[in-house]
C-alpha cells in the first residue's frame, strides 16, 4: 500500500479516536486497531502520540479553511460571499464530526502547542471575513471607510458565533441542524446589523 494511503487511513483512526476519547485517554494501541496496523507502523509514520495529534490538527484545520474559500464565489454580492462562506464551514463541519470535535474541543484544552495550532486557523477565518466586510463597505460607497480594527473586532465576533453555533448542532442528541439551517440561523442574526453597518447606519446608545 502507498505510504500516503497508509498516512490517510492511520490519521483518519486517529481524528476518530481522539474525537471519541479525547487526547490524554486516546492509546496508540487503538488508533493502530482502528486503523488496521501495527503500533510499531504508527510509530514510524507518525513518530508520537504528539506528533499524531498535530498532524490530525493541521488535516482538518486545512480541509476546513479549504471548504470555506472554495464556497465563495468573490464575484458575488456581499451578503453572498457571506452565506456561501457559512454555508461551507457549517456543511464541512457537519459532515465531518469528529475533525470538528477535534480542532474545537480537544486542541483547545491541551495547551501548546496544539493551542496555538488552532488559534493560527481561527485567525485565518477571521482574516477572510475582515478582508469581505472592509471591501463589502467600500463597494457600498460608506461615506466612511469601515477601519481595519473595528473590521476585525466584528470578524471575530461572527466566527466566534460559528464556532459556537458548529457546536451546538454537532452535539445535538436529537435531529441535527443540517449545514445550510445552520448557516441560516446565523445570517438571521448577523446580517440585518451587518447590512446596516456596510451602508453606514451605525447603533447609536440612547441619551441617559
Amino acid at each position: 500500500m502507498p505510504r500516503a494511503v497508509r498516512e490517510r487511513q492511520m490519521l483518519d483512526a486517529a481524528v476518530e479516536v481522539f474525537a471519541r476519547r479525547g487526547y490524554r485517554a486516546a492509546s496508540m494501541d487503538e488508533i493502530a486497531e482502528v486503523a488496521g496496523a501495527s503500533k510499531p507502523l504508527v510509530y514510524l509514520y507518525l513518530n508520537s502520540k504528539e506528533d499524531l495529534f498535530s498532524a490530525c490538527i493541521r488535516r482538518e484545520a486545512e480541509a476546513l479553511i479549504q471548504a470555506v474559500r472554495q464556497a465563495v464565489d468573490p464575484h458575488a454580492p456581499a451578503d453572498r460571499r457571506l452565506w456561501q462562506g457559512l454555508r461551507g464551514f457549517f456543511a464541512h463541519t457537519a459532515a465531518h464530526p469528529d475533525g470538528w470535535a477535534v480542532l474545537h474541543c480537544q486542541a483547545r484544552t491541551h495547551g501548546e502547542p496544539f493551542a496555538l495550532e488552532v488559534a493560527s486557523l481561527r485567525q485565518e477565518l477571521v482574516d477572510v471575513v475582515t478582508q469581505l466586510m472592509v471591501a463589502t463597505a467600500a463597494e457600498n460607497g460608506c461615506d466612511t471607510p469601515l477601519p481595519w480594527q473595528e473590521a476585525s473586532g466584528l470578524a471575530h465576533a461572527l466566527v466566534g458565533a460559528a464556532e459556537s453555533l458548529a457546536g451546538w448542532a454537532n452535539a445535538r442528541t436529537d435531529v441535527a441542524p443540517s449545514g445550510r439551517d445552520t448557516a441560516e440561523t446565523l445570517m438571521d442574526f448577523a446580517w440585518a446589523g451587518l447590512g446596516n453597518l456596510m451602508n453606514g447606519r451605525r447603533w447609536v446608545p440612547a441619551r441617559p
